[in-house]
């Protein structure tokens, strides 16, 4: 089967295992179906997701002009504690902002190698959990807003990793803990304004099962700028990541906006 488009991160269904689904604009493919089979992978151009021009990606699937410009890619999406619109205050784009940050917020704690802390909406649990190929996570606090899911974060981070290993996750080198027990500890580190928010009984726990065959001992990037061709027997899928039988991983998210062909033989 042949397949060719633009690529943007994969659409998942939470199951046992996780569905992983990549859509482009004439088809799609049910990734989970190409385990075990060899898959060809060929670099064609760009195309950016925000302006659709054939422009080099500059970062997260966007050109450079759309990057430093849309309200989708503004500074307060990686660090949410920067978030205005609360205030009433742009950024970029209030209409945009006001929509996205004034939200029902979760901060989370989720384990794919250490015990990360992280912030989500939460329309987009358990999907943001899958992405980072977390195979356990639980809710924390449920907020109003973006700022203030923001400063939580912020304080957490003295206590707990914000960075995903994605080494030690592809390799399946996670630690062994009760998320529960990690939870109980959290209230006295919380910003004083989000204590009110705490709830000890909020049992939005998640655990996830992959479609991985097989976990790679060294794990070696597939970077799509420098080897623009690519072969290799699909083994697995985590988070965002392509598993294939050599060692070889291709985070798809890091190459949104790359047209490729895909050959799954």
């Amino acid at each position: 089967m042949q397949y060719e488009g633009v690529l943007s991160k994969m659409e998942t269904e939470f199951g046992s295992p996780i569905q992983y689904y990549l859509t482009f604009e004439n088809s799609f493919l049910n990734v989970n179906q190409a385990l075990n089979k060899y898959i060809e992978i060929s670099f064609q151009g760009y195309q950016c997701l925000n302006c659709s021009k054939k422009k080099k990606i500059f970062r997260q699937g966007f050109c450079y002009d759309c990057f430093y410009s849309s309200p989708a890619v503004g500074d307060w999406i990686m660090r949410p504690e920067l978030s205005t619109a609360h205030l009433g205050i742009a950024d970029r784009d209030l209409d945009y902002e006001t929509r996205v940050q004034l939200t029902p917020h979760v901060v989370y704690l989720a384990l794919s190698s250490d015990v990360k802390v992280g912030v989500t909406r939460k329309t987009q649990i358990p999907t943001r959990w899958i992405d980072q190929g977390a195979c356990e996570a639980i809710s924390i606090v449920e907020v109003p807003n973006r700022y203030l899911a923001g400063i939580t974060e912020v304080a957490l981070k003295n206590h707990f990793v914000d960075k995903t290993n994605w080494r030690k996750m592809l390799q399946n080198e996670v630690l062994d803990l009760d998320m529960l027990t990690e939870k109980t500890r959290i209230f006295e580190f919380l910003p004083e304004e989000v204590k009110k928010y705490f709830n000890a009984d909020l049992d939005e726990h998640f655990v996830m099962n992959y479609p991985v065959l097989q976990h790679p001992k060294k794990v070696t990037g597939l970077n799509l700028d420098k080897t623009p061709n690519f072969a290799g027997k699909l083994v697995g899928i985590k988070g965002q990541y392509l598993i294939f039988e050599d060692g070889t991983v291709f985070n798809v998210r890091s190459f949104e906006g790359y047209v490729v062909g895909m050959n799954i033989i």
